[in-house]
Parts: structure tokens; sequence; C-alpha cells
């Protein structure tokens, strides 16, 4: 069942300030056909949860505009609302969401509409959210001209909220929802609550659309073994509105309401978390379950609606795994114990390749370097251009190292011969998974600082203004070309100790691999420290070039010190000792 961007039920106070003046002309948005290194994620949610027919036409409309991909159609027979996710360019993600109104337009009728969800209109919200490329001014104007454009072309009434919003009291999608479809056309006669786009008149058949912009929102809904109303006390407990300005609920940056769901026969807590990471995920599970237990009811399992960000599901296995005392390391697991510990499957199948927005638009075309195979990633390395050059090289030689070493302690742990050293193995391996991954960034980090320097060397410099900015954007890319490298040289410096308990105490017929390992971890600060050196005679603070030089110096000496000494300790075990 879906919850995207809601209000209690209900009338809501109008503001009595005065209507804004008219809003300037947008101007369109373009770029070039097919550029997928920009993208933003459209959400629209439309008042259909049932007809299968028009849920599939609205569907259709944004599959077919060029440049969109549909990622996720989430229907709801109780809400009686359907969510959209799709990602595109700028342009093309204003068109698909057109398109898709377009639809609606033609085959939903507000008037006949009734359903468990708050809604304002047939197209009720439609947020733009950056993926990729992409900042949140460019977002807003998305919101705009999609709103412009709409307005004129169906006569309706559109408001922007969150980032778009041109007034305070708009940015809560909650304010502008107040008193939904029901009061709207009383709410329009205020002066206050004239719309940002279109006339200040009721579309019976439409009712009102907001668009805006936004962070990803992530739609979590807790099933609950009891009635709407504990459901919704629960909500009232924990959003952060609570039950009003003297009785705030306790948990912030959350959105909740309760309801029945007659299709699957239970109640659900439904939340909008606006920021998983203030709140995240586990947090807003564990309340409910913690408020359900007070009320004698059982909170058992919960779902998401339409996609949900990497990091949110990462940040609750990071809880579950300390928690409970467990050794969880790679990616895919960490999402089986959040799917468990959560539920997520409790309603439908959690397909994470079909739920996490990173899965989904990491396939659209190509990635980053750290995402090829193999020879692809040679291949660049090999050809006729500049990046991925010696930093990519270092930063990958060095992620390789950390995997080795990785490998080493899984190879290791929870075998019957090797018991005796598994809590030393556990602490060992944990650091070296984590640091695999993070070296790993560095290899984009660095190509991405060498394009952003060489971008910098072409800006204009026919005035002093002109001068003035190119020289500080090419100090800023200059500091950047140098932090990478040395960020890389750091993270194998921390890396060094726990090398040392797997040298020390890891399966001995997997000791080549430690050495190899060491290796590359050492090729990979000597790979970092010449690209610091390439980078600093240019940058013109003279004090930061000898910080930066001294620090780099004590890594790469340290590098080379730990390496003999750990290689030392692997020459010197004894074929016997955890063979």
């Amino acid at each position: 069942m879906n919850h995207v961007e809601f209000v209690r039920r209900g009338p809501g106070a109008f503001p009595s300030s005065a209507a804004a003046a008219s809003p300037p002309r947008v101007v369109p948005l373009t770029e070039p056909a097919g550029a997928m290194d920009k993208l933003v994620e459209c959400v629209p949610n439309f008042s259909e949860g049932r007809d299968q027919e028009v849920i599939e036409a609205i569907a259709e409309a944004i599959r077919r505009t060029p440049g969109c991909r549909l990622l996720d159609v989430d229907p709801g027979e109780s809400s009686h609302r359907t969510v959209y996710t799709f990602v595109a360019p700028p342009s093309a993600a204003v068109e698909g969401a057109l398109n898709a109104a377009r639809v609606a337009f033609q085959k939903i009728d507000m008037r006949r509409h009734r359903g468990e969800h708050p809604r304002l209109g047939a197209l009720d919200v439609c947020p733009f959210v950056p993926v990729r490329g992409v900042t949140v001014p460019e977002c807003v104007r998305c919101a705009e001209e999609f709103s412009e454009r709409l307005a004129e072309e169906l006569h309706v009434p559109v408001y922007l909220y969150g980032e778009a919003a041109r007034k305070d009291d708009r940015k809560a999608l909650p304010s502008i929802r107040a008193g939904e479809y029901e009061k709207l056309g009383d709410k329009l006669k205020d002066p206050a609550w004239a719309p940002d786009y279109g006339p200040a008149t009721l579309v019976p058949s439409w009712g009102a659309t907001v668009a805006g912009t936004r962070k990803f929102l992530v739609a979590f809904n807790i099933n609950v073994l009891g009635t709407k109303e504990q459901a919704h006390r629960i909500a009232l407990n924990l959003r952060e509105q609570g039950r009003g300005p003297s009785q705030p609920g306790r948990l912030r940056c959350v959105q909740a309401i309760g309801w029945y769901l007659e299709e699957q026969d239970l109640a659900q807590v439904s939340t909008n978390i606006l920021d998983h990471e203030v709140t995240p995920m586990h947090e807003v599970y564990e309340e409910v379950c913690k408020d359900a237990k007070e009320l004698c009811v059982a909170a058992v399992g919960s779902q998401v609606v339409g996609l949900v960000p990497l990091q949110a599901l990462l940040t609750s296995a990071a809880f579950y795994i300390k928690r409970d005392h467990l050794f969880v390391l790679e990616e895919e697991n960490k999402i089986r114990l959040v799917v468990n510990r959560l539920g997520l499957d409790s309603i439908s199948p959690f397909n994470a390749k079909e739920r996490i927005i990173e899965y989904m638009t990491g396939a659209l075309e190509g990635g980053p370097l750290s995402s090829l195979p193999l020879h692809r990633f040679i291949s660049s390395v090999g050809s006729r251009s500049p990046a991925p050059g010696g930093g990519s090289v270092a930063a990958a030689v060095a992620s390789m190292g950390a995997a080795l070493g990785s490998m080493v302690g899984l190879m290791t742990y929870g075998k019957r011969q090797f018991e005796e050293v598994d809590e030393v193995v556990r602490r060992a391996t944990a650091p070296l998974h984590e640091a695999m991954g993070l070296l790993s960034l560095a290899v984009d980090a660095d190509a991405c600082a060498f394009n952003r320097y060489m971008a910098a060397l072409k800006l204009p410099r026919g005035t002093e203004k002109e001068r003035k900015r190119r020289n500080e954007e090419v100090q800023a890319a200059l500091a950047e070309a140098v932090a990478v490298p040395l960020s890389v040289a750091e993270r194998v410096d921390d890396a060094w100790p726990f090398m040392l308990e797997l040298a020390a105490h890891g399966n001995y017929a997997c000791r080549s691999d430690v050495q190899v390992g060491v290796k590359a971890l050492e090729l990979g600060v000597e790979g970092a420290y010449y690209n610091v050196l390439i980078n600093l005679p240019d940058i013109h603070s003279e004090s930061f070039k000898t910080k930066v030089r001294e620090k780099m110096e004590r890594l790469l000496a340290r590098a080379r010190e730990n390496s003999a000494h750990i290689l030392d300790v692997v020459s010197s075990r004894e074929p016997s000792s955890l063979a």
C-alpha cells in the first residue's frame, strides 16, 4: 500500500498573507538528447489505485516519453492511489510528468474519488528529486516549468512546495493539502491560498496539483495487528508534528497517519521519512513496535512504497549488526538482514534490484569507473585519455590490497580449526572490508578531480573578474586533486594494524594472499605519493604545500616500514600454525 507525502484529514488553518504576484515565465529546460549523465527522479502520485486500465495508461504515457525510464508503479487499493517512479534528464522528466497528467485528466474524476490516503487532486503531488549530476535549483526549474505548462494547458490550479515553494507556509506539503479535495473550493476563494500557477477556481474533476523539489523520501509503512484507531494513535505519538504545537511527536522529519488495509485485513502506521539521515528506518520501526506493545497489539513487518536509497538500508543494517553482535560484511547480506529485521517482504517480495534507487539507475547506461568490468577499466586506463590515470590506478590497487585482506579474514573466520582466533579475525576483517569499498570510491574521485582541473583551465580569462574566478576554480581543483590521493594513503595507513593481525593469525594457506595484499597497499600509497607531488607545485599556498608534502612523506615511510614488517611476520610463521 502506498503512502507518499500526506497530511491528516480535516480542515487546516489558512494563513492570511496576501496572494503572490503572477510568477515570471519559466525558461524551458534544454540539454542534449539522451544526456543520462544528468538524472532527475520524478515521483508523481495519482488518485487512482483500483482501475488497472487507468493505472497502466498513465504508466504507458511515461514509458513512451523519450528519455524516461519508468522504475516502479505501486498501486494501493485502500489508499486509492498509485505512486509512479521514473528517472530522466531534466527536460524529459518534465515531459514525462506532463504526458502522465494529460492521461489522468481524461480518465480520473475526483468527484467520485474516495480512499484512505489524503489527497488534493487527480495528480496529487509531483516532486522532482536530484539523482545524478543535477542540482536542487535545476530540479526547482523542473517543478516550475512543469507547473506553468500544466496550468496553461489544462487550466488547473497548481501549488509549489518544498525547495520550490515561494512562501514559507507552503514549504510543507501538509500545509497545502490541509482540508483536502473536499475543502479545496473554499480554500481557493481565500486570496492567501491563490495558486502559484493557474486559476484560483475549482476544477471539480481535477482538484489541484502540488509540485516541487525535495530530498529522497522514504515511504515506509509498518503493519499492526490492531485497529485503524490504534495505528493512528501510534502515528500521533511518533510523527514530528504530534498532536499539535503543544504535543509534538518523538521522531524528527517523520510524517505519519494510521489507516486500515481492507485487502490485507490489517492496520498500518504509514510514514514518510523526510530525511533518513536524521531518523533512520529502523528507529521508526522499533518505535512503532514499542508503542504497539504498550497497546497490546503486534507490529508484524513493514513495506517500502516505491524506491529506497541504498544508504537508508545500510544504516539500519549497521544498527542491527551492532545491537545483535553480528558479523555481516557483504552488502547483499546486509540488505537481507534489514529485510528480515524490518519484515520488508511481509506484504510483497522485496527485490533489492528493483527497489533500491542506486541499483535501478546504475543499470541505465554505463556507470562509474569502479563499476566497470575489469577488462573495460583496464582498457579505459590504456586509452588515449589522461583520465583514468595513475591516481585512479593507485586507488584501485590499494582497494584490491584491502580486498585480499578481507578475503583472508573470511577464509579464516567461522572455520572450526581456527576457532581460537575468531575474535581477532572478526575484529580485523570488518575494517578491511570497509576500506576496500572506500578505496574503490577514490578510483572515480581521482578521475573527477582531474576533469574538474581541466575544466577550470578552460574557463575564460578576458576580464579581471574572469581571471579571478578561473584562478579560484583552478586552485580548488588542485586542492581536490591532492586531497583524493592523500585520502587513499590515509585510508591505507589505518589498514596496516589489521593486515598485521591477519598476517599473524590468518589461515596459513592464504599467506601469499596476505603478501600480495600488503604489497598492493604499499604500491597504492606510493602511487598516491607521486600523484600528490605532481599537483603540489601549482598550488599557491606554501604552508599548505609544506604540510601536505610532510604528511605524505610520513605516510609513505610508514607504508614501506609496515609492509616490510608484515612480510617478515608471514615469512616467520611455521607451516603448522593455523594450517
